[in-house]
């Protein structure tokens, strides 16, 4: 089984999650780093995967989502267009992002993507199992149980996270993961900048989306004077015509990634001992990495 993590959700989780008491040497705040790897051990030992990748933002904002959206992610977005973080996560992420190779866990990204299209483009790829570990609602629209993909959603942090199926998604939104982009575009969800159309609330996306098989539905019914779409949401899906189209487009996962050919084996050894050594000192945490160098070697019972 294929485990797919969304980085970035697990080290935002790990800072947040873990107390800003935890330091460095130096004095700078290691609990992201430190968290991050306990957390990655903690979902080896529970979900033992055969193979691990940890996908990583190669554009947390791409250009060509603006463009179909100038609203996109805007309100975790600084001044110049840069991604708005916490205090003393970004060298956290660095220091995250060099231990990774050095302890041989494969990586991928793509400077023109997101992780989530990223971690889309890997599963589309792969005919084992997937779980998509993430906090990222978004990708609930990989679920797809025929398929064996599955996503471990971390709202409620890395030791309580759930595992969804399509059944969860179902329960939990309504509407099946092939129509949770539908769902979201309707209903609006403002941690993306969706607004949403207007007088669509979350009951009703549901009831649209389950009654006219999602917004191309929705569209043709709203089209359809015959057409049992009540007189007010009809006025609504027509005047957002323009929005449905580009938000939906922006929603969507993109699959077909130009990214290389990753070696998603579990390492057995770091690839790089000396820099794992040096970087574990630099930010007090042999005891994570040595945690988590167990979870992925050490056999389950």
């Amino acid at each position: 089984m294929l485990m797919l993590i969304d980085a970035a959700s697990l080290w935002y989780r790990a800072y947040y999650g873990l107390p800003s008491s935890i330091k460095a040497p130096d004095g700078r705040r290691s609990g992201a780093v430190r968290g991050f790897f306990d957390g990655l051990a903690v979902l080896a030992r529970r979900f033992s995967p055969t193979g691990m990748v940890c996908c990583l933002e190669g554009n947390w904002r791409p250009g060509w989502r603006l463009e179909q959206l100038p609203a996109y992610k805007a309100e975790r977005a600084n001044p110049d267009g840069s991604e708005a973080t916490p205090e003393g996560l970004d060298d956290q992420v660095a220091a995250i992002e060099a231990l990774l190779p050095a302890l041989g866990v494969a990586t991928a990204t793509h400077p023109e993507f997101e992780a989530d299209d990223v971690i889309a483009t890997l599963a589309a790829r792969t005919a084992e199992p997937v779980l998509v570990v993430t906090g990222d609602r978004d990708l609930f629209q990989l679920v797809d149980d025929d398929r064996a993909r599955h996503v471990v959603y971390l709202a409620k942090g890395i030791s309580k996270a759930e595992l969804f199926d399509g059944e969860a998604v179902a329960t939990k939104f309504g509407v099946a993961p092939s129509h949770y982009v539908d769902f979201a575009v309707l209903r609006g969800d403002p941690s993306d900048g969706l607004p949403g159309v207007k007088g669509i609330g979350a009951k009703t996306a549901v009831s649209l989306v389950n009654t006219f098989g999602g917004i191309s539905g929705i569209r043709a019914a709203a089209a359809d004077p015959a057409s049992d779409l009540p007189a007010r949401q009809r006025a609504a899906i027509t005047d957002a015509a323009d929005y449905l189209d580009r938000a939906v487009k922006v929603s969507s996962v993109v699959s077909d990634v130009e990214v290389p050919l990753t070696d998603a084996a579990l390492p057995t050894a770091p690839k790089d001992p000396a820099l794992v050594e040096a970087l574990a000192a630099e930010w007090n945490v042999t005891s994570a990495l040595t945690r988590f160098q167990e979870a992925i070697t050490t056999p389950t019972t």
